[in-house]
């Protein structure tokens, strides 16, 4: 076997783990000392997990959907919208008019020897349809809010579906690192051996430690991100604890990509795109609403009148009209007629922007897949049976510590590298079902799932 001299040890260790560890090479009982005792976690987190029932994506969904605080702000807006409504339909009031005249003048009308009383009644006439057409508009708010709540529930499901590929990522990560722990327990084994064997320095012993405190370190990380991502899940359903176990997700069974011409037909079919027909037909209405006060309203009144000076009484009637009623509308008018027009204008630029979206989408998608497939069929596979190799000739002296570690290093990089391009994988195709609003299916399944879900 190679024999590495200390100066190249040195010299590697200060490069890789700074000069406070590379200073105790040159102690090495007293650096042995200062190692922390074999790492224990606390492992009651994950076995809580362990023993709830399991969480599938649809599972996931449908609590989403029942509990997502969100989501319960529509019935609000139906109640306020149906509220507006019948203030639409109301008519308006009629008004009582009291009038006083003739009292704490001088002469004849001193006091109220004079005076005249005046008691009526006004009533506004509306023309030009205008109560109906106004009860039109508001009914249409109604289908607005709809479309929004769809559009919302979208947005819900689009989220649960990223924090589930989190959570199933992280429990892959988590797995990844107890593996990488395992690895490095083995490999102080083995190093312990050889050098109370005298095969290998008592620094390659210290290196191993190292090693191994490090994955230690690595794996608690991960057991938190994991139980971060479950309260984020939890909290999408407005829980704020997570009362589910693992969540049930093949992570390495990817998507399809899906044809782009198909994807990019259903965006018009999306609550993000049917709201512009809604708004269009609600700045129709509105539209009209402004149309109909071209047609001034009369105000009509009756009443009586009381004659003090000589108790004599009688009837009292009038109506008036505003003048120019017509021109006072046109600003509306052309207010209501500019926000109608500016709806065609703002969906094509929607469009457009939704379908480059799409598209980057898609390829993101497709280079994410073949990076996992290549990852998942090929490259993992040949790693570990070159890691076997590798340990099976270091036990034998053929190769060195710094070879074997380096191989056990490109396991896990492999393994985590095929967890990040599967994970962003199902990411993607969660944001083509957010964009289009249908779902892709699994590769060899027609059930749409991402992840799949058991």
């Amino acid at each position: 076997m190679e024999r590495i001299p200390v100066s190249r040890l040195v010299s590697h260790t200060l490069s890789h783990f700074g000069l406070a560890m590379a200073a105790g090479l040159f102690a090495p009982t007293a650096f042995a000392a200062a190692l922390p005792a074999a790492h224990v976690h606390d492992e009651s987190a994950l076995q809580a997990i362990a023993a709830l029932p399991p969480l599938s994506l649809s599972k996931a969904v449908s609590a989403a959907l029942a509990g997502n605080p969100d989501l319960k702000q529509f019935a609000f807006q139906l109640k306020a919208q149906s509220a507006r409504i019948d203030g639409a339909s109301l008519k308006p009031a009629p008004v009582f008019n009291s009038e006083l005249e003739n009292v704490l003048g001088t002469g004849r009308t001193r006091g109220f020897d004079a005076a005249e009383a005046t008691f009526a009644l006004s009533q506004v006439i509306e023309l030009g349809d205008q109560r109906a057409r106004r009860i039109e508009a508001a009914r249409l708010g109604l289908g607005g809010i709809d479309v929004s709540a769809q559009a919302a529930q979208l947005d819900v499901l689009a989220e649960v579906s990223r924090q589930f590929i989190h959570v199933a990522s992280d429990q892959e990560q988590l797995k990844l690192t107890q593996l990488a722990t395992k690895l490095a327990e083995r490999t102080v084994s083995e190093v312990r051996r050889r050098v109370v064997a005298a095969k290998s320095p008592e620094v390659e012993l210290h290196r191993a430690n190292i090693v191994l405190s490090r994955a230690q370190v690595e794996e608690e990380h991960a057991e938190h991100e994991l139980i971060t991502s479950r309260i984020k899940l939890a909290a999408l359903w407005g829980a704020s604890t997570a009362d589910f176990g693992a969540v049930t997700a093949d992570l390495f069974r990817l998507p399809d990509v899906g044809d782009y011409q198909a994807l990019s037909a259903q965006l018009v079919n999306s609550p993000d795109f049917t709201r512009f027909a809604t708004e269009a037909r609600q700045r129709d209405a509105e539209l009209r609403v402004a149309e109909s006060k071209t047609r001034t309203n009369i105000t009509v009144s009756a009443g009586v009148r009381r004659l003090q000076e000589d108790g004599d009484a009688a009837f009292v009637a009038g109506f008036s009209v505003p003048l120019f009623g017509a021109r006072t509308a046109q600003p509306a008018i052309a207010e209501a007629r500019a926000l109608r027009e500016g709806i065609e204008t703002e969906a094509a630029a929607a469009k457009l922007k939704a379908e480059t979206k799409l598209f980057e989408l898609v390829q993101e998608l497709k280079h994410s897949i073949t990076e996992a497939e290549m990852l998942r069929d090929k490259v993992l596979p040949e790693m570990e049976e070159a890691l076997k190799e590798t340990e099976y000739a270091y036990q034998r002296g053929r190769y060195s510590y710094l070879e074997w570690v380096d191989a056990q290093r490109e396991r896990v990089t492999v393994q985590r590298a095929l967890i990040e391009a599967a994970s962003h994988a199902h990411l993607f195709s969660a944001e083509i079902e957010r964009l289009t609003g249908t779902a892709l299916p699994t590769a060899g399944s027609s059930t749409p799932n991402t992840p799949n879900s058991k």
